[in-house]
């Protein structure tokens, strides 16, 4: 595994949401192939990064989203019985060689945000994840497309409730019918404050008081990273976040590439 060593004043820190890694590295024709794959790619996000430095993070078990709703993923479950039998073995690489860790409870999503926002480093998350790059605030790595992507907070808070508004579809979350990404942005557009009354508005309009009400705070609860010590708490009670670990490993060299 990587060292653990004193971090340079103002060197970045990559956070890194490991899940699509193994998706896209799973279907390698060898076991060999798919291990320098994941190897490449965090090696490539630490060079673009101009770093060393970087945490990453897997999802494991069942996190807390499937009390708030059952069918939370649904369509996904399916899809992990025919994971190829090297998956396992991938997590475990990213786990062993690089030091990723999980917690239980939370998504690697979780996890990325929280520590995003609770550190004095300087971090840049690294995902292909839309919901982790425009969801929290900061300077963002897409590392599907090799692009930069800058979140400001305004930015964060409107894509926020335009998920409230509108679900998402790969996460088995409905939001309203009828309501997608085109609708949810004319809605929010040109409103500076109160997200949350007008969606909760809305909510009501379609499904009525009870329904309305019940149904929007679980897709806020779905779709919400978690992000700071309260947001933690509001979820899981006395749950304690470890502090954050901050490996070093220096980066292939790029003429590999």
């Amino acid at each position: 595994m990587n060292s653990i060593e004193r971090i340079p004043k103002g060197s970045d820190v990559c956070l890194i949401d490991g899940d699509s890694l193994l998706y896209y590295e799973m279907e390698k024709p060898t076991f060999e192939e798919a291990i320098y794959g994941l190897d490449k790619r965090i090696s490539h996000m630490l060079t673009q990064c101009n770093t060393n430095y970087y945490a990453g993070f897997l999802t494991k078990g069942r996190c807390y989203r499937y009390s708030v709703d059952p069918q939370y993923k649904a369509r996904r479950r399916n899809t992990k019985s025919r994971r190829p039998v090297i998956f396992p073995a991938l997590q475990e690489h990213l786990m062993q060689r690089w030091g990723f860790t999980y917690m239980t409870e939370l998504e690697a999503d979780d996890l990325v945000a929280y520590y995003s926002y609770n550190t004095e480093r300087k971090t840049t998350i690294c995902s292909p994840d839309k919901d982790v790059l425009y969801q929290c605030v900061g300077m963002h790595y897409n590392y599907r497309t090799a692009e930069f992507v800058h979140t400001s907070p305004e930015d964060a808070l409107k894509f926020l409730w335009k998920q409230v508004l509108m679900g998402d579809a790969t996460d088995g979350i409905p939001g309203l019918k009828g309501v997608g990404d085109k609708t949810s942005e004319n809605w929010l557009r040109g409103r500076a404050k109160d997200f949350e009354g007008f969606a909760l508005k809305k909510y009501v309009e379609q499904l009525g008081m009870t329904e309305g009400i019940f149904r929007f705070t679980q897709t806020f609860r779905l779709v919400y990273l978690l992000k700071t010590d309260d947001d933690v708490r509001r979820e899981l009670g006395d749950l304690t976040i470890p502090e954050l670990v901050i490996l070093a490993n220096k980066p292939l060299d790029t003429e590999e590439w």
